[in-house]
């Protein structure tokens, strides 16, 4: 009888001691459709913005993004992610300095992209943007299956196919997408919602600051344990040939993840049990080609993408500058097992970045 209330007692005792080193609790995840590695690693593309077909106005560009050096200009068009998170965690997928980041999918677009990101399975029968329910399994729809998560996920996203995407029926997962209402008493995300009613669309889609601000009085409001938002105008603006436009539109994300950074710093239930995870769904042409406003399989730098990730239990390695090859398909296992769990599903699901959390 002893011996089994020890086992007992051990058991207990087991789980509270893991409890406590999954420092991880929460995570908020963020996408930036189609941003280029070029850029977030090498800052300004000189041959672009000297380009009058895709900037406007190159010495205004130039002062706001340049620099002597390719370190100087990334810091001054990404300062969070270069201030920060290179100072916190880490960055992966500078081909320049041997870390290498692909999607294993071989549309290289944006439903295959995230289909990848989300299941963890690059499946060649996913191979449209259409609006269609993923037969897949997403470790979103996984962790909301979890008692401690269940009705705890909520994603915001500019592009209207993300419900679909993480087929939300099936899932139960909340996806607020594009021309959604936001329905919640909440007073700011009222007012988001009538602005949101009112405001231009410019590229076809809910203005990424909208989405934004609905998915960050959301997190203020009711805590979700993931929270996951998706932002589009890297991609919508790049297609229109606006290289100017891509820069700043890149920049004033780089300021939102400053601010919802800092808006985990001072909320006692986020602080220092919250890891953020930001990346692309795909890459687009290389540095100087006019490729540079498309992706697909038939363009050969799209399948290039990149990771930034900082939390408490994430290494701070800040830029990775160690030969790898990572893939996309790996993010899903990780933000299971950055919250603990083993991410299993109907279909294959590609093994976690092991290099990213600390044991």
């Amino acid at each position: 009888m002893n011996k089994i209330i020890s086992t007992i007692l051990f058991s207990i005792l087991f789980g509270l001691f893991a409890q406590a080193q999954q420092k991880t609790q929460n995570v908020v995840i963020v996408t930036l459709d189609g941003l280029r590695w070029q850029e977030v690693f090498g800052g300004l593309d000189q041959t672009l913005v000297n380009n009058t077909i895709y900037t406007r106005e190159p010495e205004k560009i130039k002062a706001s993004f340049g620099g002597e050096t390719q370190v100087e200009s990334r810091r001054k068009l990404f300062p969070f992610l270069w201030n920060v998170m290179a100072q916190n965690g880490q960055l992966r997928g500078n081909r320049n300095e041997g870390s290498k980041m692909n999607v294993a999918n071989r549309y290289q677009f944006s439903y295959p992209g995230y289909n990848e990101i989300f299941t963890g399975f690059p499946d060649e029968t996913v191979n449209s943007n259409d609006n269609i329910n993923n037969k897949n399994t997403s470790v979103l729809e996984f962790l909301n299956h979890k008692n401690d998560f269940k009705g705890k996920i909520a994603v915001f996203s500019s592009w209207e196919a993300f419900p679909y995407i993480l087929n939300e029926p099936r899932s139960g997962v909340y996806v607020n997408s594009d021309k959604d209402t936001l329905n919640f008493k909440n007073p700011n995300l009222k007012l988001v919602n009538d602005i949101q009613l009112l405001a231009p669309r410019p590229v076809g889609v809910r203005p990424d600051v909208l989405t934004y601000m609905a998915g960050r009085e959301y997190l203020k409001a009711y805590h979700p344990r993931v929270l996951y938002i998706a932002l589009d105008e890297t991609d919508d603006l790049p297609h229109a040939g606006m290289y100017d436009q891509y820069l700043m539109a890149a920049h004033a994300e780089d300021a939102m993840l400053a601010d919802i950074w800092n808006i985990l710093q001072f909320d006692r239930f986020y602080k220092d049990k919250t890891t953020l995870v930001i990346t692309c769904d795909h890459g687009r042409g290389g540095l100087g080609k006019d490729t540079w406003k498309d992706h697909g399989e038939n363009i050969q730098e799209s399948g290039e993408t990149w990771i930034a990730i900082m939390g408490p239990n994430v290494k701070q390695m800040g830029e990775v500058k160690t030969n790898e090859q990572l893939f996309q398909k790996q993010c899903a296992a990780t933000i299971a097992q950055l919250l603990g769990f083993t991410f299993t599903a109907e279909h294959p699901v590609a093994e976690p970045l092991q290099e990213i959390i600390e044991k």
